[in-house]
């Protein structure tokens, strides 16, 4: 059975630039990298960025939501940094004590992500 994510994979045009992008301009810790992959921490899911091994692999990647405790204020901090968001930070689920917020942005290699929080009201 399914517990946790341990890892996703990204898959990416240009390692390095990849790489700068989701150190600098995200902030998440670098793990180690090789000549072809990159890893990264994310509070215990490890994020690989990669070239495609082969055509099957050679697609756009997955939607990483990354929680943060305050999207108004993460929104600003990223976008500070030169990430381009496609919309802005908005309610996409309300249930009794809390609302679901998210920000979606591009990585540099064409990878849509967003950002989410659980707000209580």
């Amino acid at each position: 059975m399914i517990q946790q994510i341990g890892q996703i994979g990204v898959p990416v045009k240009d390692v390095k630039r990849a790489t700068l992008f989701y150190r600098e301009r995200l902030g998440l810790q670098q793990l180690f990298e090789t000549e072809n992959m990159a890893f990264f921490e994310c509070e215990g899911i490890r994020i690989m960025l990669t070239l495609p091994e082969n055509e099957a692999f050679d697609h756009p990647g997955s939607v990483i939501y990354f929680n943060v405790p305050d999207i108004e204020e993460a929104y600003q901090q990223f976008e500070d940094k030169g990430v381009s968001f496609l919309d802005q930070p908005h309610v996409v689920a309300k249930m009794e004590q809390t609302e679901t917020w998210m920000t979606f942005f591009n990585d540099t290699e064409g990878n849509t992500h967003a950002l989410m929080s659980e707000v209580r009201v």
